[in-house]
């Protein structure tokens, strides 16, 4: 059995980056009610709207903010290479996480032949956690 069943054929071969990230949801919480203009230098509107569903919106956030830093790990590049709501996480219907790239978080992906990808998002009560995976569209085999 392959250890991604998900992924096409030759994908394990499509690999561009990985990336990971840990946020402190109690120092993000402080952050937020210290400077509260920072939810809209760090959150697109569809982010805020989903956060904002919930009385503390802390953990979506503090997720959304791990999947945009992993992002950026995963390309390989710093914080400053993109301006965060270039990076931008929704729902799928599934409700599982899905990563849509605008402006210049766009441009590096696909200077990096990036396609795809791939993220989880996960928090306790004190964390948030992404883990966000970049593939490359896998090429068919050569004929010999």
């Amino acid at each position: 059995m392959a250890a991604f069943p998900d992924l096409p054929p030759g994908a394990a071969d499509s690999l561009v980056g990985i990336g990971v990230d840990l946020v402190d949801l109690d120092r993000l919480r402080v952050s937020l009610a210290r400077t509260p203009r920072l939810v809209d230098r760090l959150f697109t509107e569809a982010e805020q709207a989903y956060a904002f569903e919930r009385r503390d919106p802390t953990e979506r956030f503090g997720g959304r903010f791990a999947v945009k830093e992993a992002t950026l790990k995963a390309m390989g590049v710093g914080l400053g290479a993109a301006r965060f709501r270039d990076l931008e996480v929704l729902r799928a219907e599934s409700g599982a996480p899905r990563l849509v790239l605008h402006g210049a978080a766009a441009e590096l992906a696909s200077a990096m032949g990036v396609r795809r990808w791939l993220l989880t998002v996960s928090h306790t009560d004190h964390l948030a956690e992404a883990i966000v995976v970049g593939l490359a569209d896998a090429s068919p085999p050569v004929p010999s």
